[in-house]
């Protein structure tokens, strides 16, 4: 029944539909099935045109914009207002906005500098928002109620992989019975006291189904044709004068059209293989050249590796070579020993004992040349990112004093720990504090200069499903540093801090979100490859 979807019975059918008109009359057909007596599709006899056979998954309308942002996003709010003074869930609902506004910046996320209260969404917008809001509501809302949300995202980031095998669809069923478990607490607090018959959260039950039939939906999804209705029809009525729009519409993709098509007769022709005015040898100015280094990375067609991290091209200028002149610079007194201490785990790869116990009298001292980058670019497999050929795709990690004349950005890394155990408990987290490259003995090491976080228990979180972290700290509250080269680093980290049910400042910048907290989850939610190595 369609005031019933997620009760008893199998799918839909031609053979069903037809039983149904030869059985039951207008007014069962409409009150029980949904169907219309007198209304037969003109496909209804097309061979191959059984439309129960051939309704896909449409990511983008089913799941991101349909069942989080109209159905999961809506529901908490109208729970905070149901148990909630006015004033005291507004208060609330600030806080969570804050939370959102608070979040650290990582390479391709769109910020929320206002939080989620916006009135125009699109799909990006619930996309991002996806991947910050369970930390943004936890302790604000009963834990069944974050516990339902999580497991929704699970099913989403399941869904949304690329490649998919049986113990994944074992894994999306799995996710979508414990959603339904815990989703019964809106129907329990009153948000929702006739239940969820709701077709596209329905939807849901039948992925697998549809996943055997179709393939994995990533490839899948209405989205695709939306990037089409944004060239051909949103970005023509823009420039048109929107009076009788349509004929000048036409005429610009016509013309959009002719010049596409004349720049690949250009290009098979050679007339673009150089520059248009002949000054192919002569640089172009900095803010021109396709250097990357102000780029967040994507998709990369790098075929001959798995992974890889390199430094930025380009150092930064005007400040010491040298450790000492650094320690003095960057105000880090420890940053010479460091550096010793690095140079002789280098040379005693088999050390059996801990490096801060060995003596620093025994260590090499860091006399060479020290180069400081500004970034570094990770490279690595993921295909369910938007990857380029071969599921490439590159990921830029900053540290440095001033991003884009703004404030100071250093990014959070996964640091390879232990390569046989799986998931999260072979991987470590830090914050890189420095990349630099230093000259021993003639040949040169690239590193970063960091600082580390442990994990506070040994499973992740249960009502969210992240890890959780603290930062490492010494006796006198100083941060734990230490030297590592940048081939153990698997690629960026993002942090959320933890707030609980304490409220976040007014002033708090997503700038200064990883000094402001004690506790931080580790955001598996950032992307796809993160929610595939950080379980």
């Amino acid at each position: 029944r369609f005031d019933n979807l997620d009760g008893q019975g199998g799918r839909r059918s031609q053979e069903l539909t037809e039983s149904l008109f030869d059985t039951l009359g207008v007014t069962a057909l409409w009150d029980d099935y949904g169907i219309v007596s007198d209304i037969l599709p003109f496909t209804h006899s097309f061979p191959r045109a059984d439309i129960h056979e051939l309704l896909a998954p449409d990511l983008l309308h089913q799941i991101i914009k349909g069942t989080f942002k109209d159905h999961l996003v809506t529901w908490v709010n109208d729970y905070l207002e149901l148990v909630h003074t006015s004033a005291e869930a507004a208060k609330i609902v600030a806080d969570i906005d804050r939370r959102i506004a608070a979040v650290p910046p990582f390479p391709g996320l769109r910020r929320f500098p206002e939080g989620r209260g916006f009135k125009q969404w699109t799909g990006d917008d619930s996309k991002a928002l996806m991947k910050v809001y369970l930390p943004a509501i936890s302790g604000h809302v009963p834990p069944q109620m974050v516990e339902a949300l999580r497991h929704f995202l699970e099913f989403c980031y399941l869904a949304r992989r690329s490649v998919l095998d049986e113990d994944d669809l074992v894994s999306i069923d799995n996710s979508v019975e414990n959603f339904h478990k815990a989703r019964v607490i809106f129907r329990e607090v009153g948000v929702r006291p006739d239940g969820f018959s709701l077709p596209r959260q329905h939807s849901i039950v039948h992925y697998r189904h549809l996943i055997q039939e179709f393939g994995a939906p990533n490839g899948l999804c209405s989205s695709i044709t939306e990037s089409a209705h944004i060239r051909l029809v949103k970005k023509p009525w823009r420039r048109s004068s929107r009076y009788k729009a349509l004929g000048q519409m036409l005429l610009i993709n016509q013309r959009n059209d002719k010049l596409a098509a004349s720049r690949v007769d250009f290009k098979t022709r050679g007339m673009l293989n150089n520059s248009l005015f002949s000054l192919e040898n002569e640089p172009l100015p900095q803010s021109l050249s396709d250097d990357g280094e102000d780029d967040d990375g994507g998709a990369v067609d790098d075929r001959d590796i798995w992974g890889e991290v390199t430094l930025a091209r380009k150092p930064i200028t005007s400040i010491p070579f040298d450790a000492e002149g650094l320690a003095v610079y960057f105000d880090i007194p420890s940053f010479p020993e460091l550096v010793s201490r690095f140079l002789y785990e280098q040379e005693h790869p088999d050390l059996q004992i801990p490096l801060v116990d060995v003596p620093i009298a025994q260590c090499p001292p860091a006399i060479g040349k020290i180069r400081v980058y500004p970034s570094a670019v990770a490279t690595f497999y993921a295909p369910s990112n938007i990857a380029g050929l071969g599921g490439m795709f590159r990921e830029r990690i900053r540290a440095i004093s001033s991003w884009r004349s703004g404030p100071a950005r250093y990014d959070c890394i996964f640091v390879e720990q232990d390569e046989n155990a799986k998931g999260f408990r072979g991987l470590h987290v830090a914050r890189v504090r420095l990349f630099f490259e230093i000259t021993h003995e003639r040949r040169k090491y690239p590193c970063a200069l960091v600082t580390w976080f442990s994990a506070i228990a040994d499973e992740p979180c249960p009502e969210t499903g992240m890890w959780i972290v603290k930062p490492d700290c010494a006796r006198g509250g100083d941060r734990i540093m230490s030297v590592i080269h940048v081939d153990t680093i698997l690629r960026g980290a993002h942090l959320i801090g933890r707030a609980g049910p304490d409220r976040v400042p007014r002033r708090l910048l997503h700038s200064d979100s990883l000094d402001a907290f004690q506790e931080f989850y580790v955001n598996k939610y950032i992307d796809h490859h993160s929610h595939e190595i950080a379980y």
